[in-house]
């Protein structure tokens, strides 16, 4: 019963109840990637008269949060390429990095030195810093 209402209540843990039946109903699943998020296309490559091009669409394994999309599906559902990577044989080349979500705002966020996030105190003034005081 909880799962029904997540679906049919929320958005950002998977799928909502109208995705899943838009997806079932009119979607053709394309691939999926290293993370698991599906990615779909309308059902035969069919334009959509409306938009006047093919609807391309994820669904997120897990929070959704487009930052998880690798920049290879990024491309194919942005229309930049079109030729999904499931069906091109790419190699990535050797100064490429794989591909990290941005953690901004998780707990794995990155904290510099200094910052009173980093230890939870700010570190001491070293001396170098001296104050303006009106009439100086």
């Amino acid at each position: 019963m909880k799962l029904f209402f997540l679906k049919l209540f929320t958005w950002w843990n998977g799928q909502t109840f109208g995705t899943q039946l838009w997806t079932w109903r009119f979607g053709e699943l394309v691939g999926k990637d290293e993370q698991g998020n599906l990615y779909y296309r309308t059902r035969g490559g069919a334009i959509d008269p409306t938009l006047g091009f093919q609807r391309r669409w994820v669904v997120y394994n897990g929070y959704a949060e487009a930052t998880r999309v690798p920049p290879s599906w990024h491309g194919w559902l942005h229309h930049t390429v079109d030729v999904a990577p499931t069906e091109e044989s790419y190699s990535p080349r050797e100064w490429e990095k794989p591909h990290v979500p941005n953690l901004t705002g998780t707990p794995a966020a990155y904290r510099p030195s200094g910052s009173t996030l980093a230890s939870g105190r700010r570190p001491k003034a070293t001396g170098d810093y001296q104050p303006w005081t009106p009439g100086n």
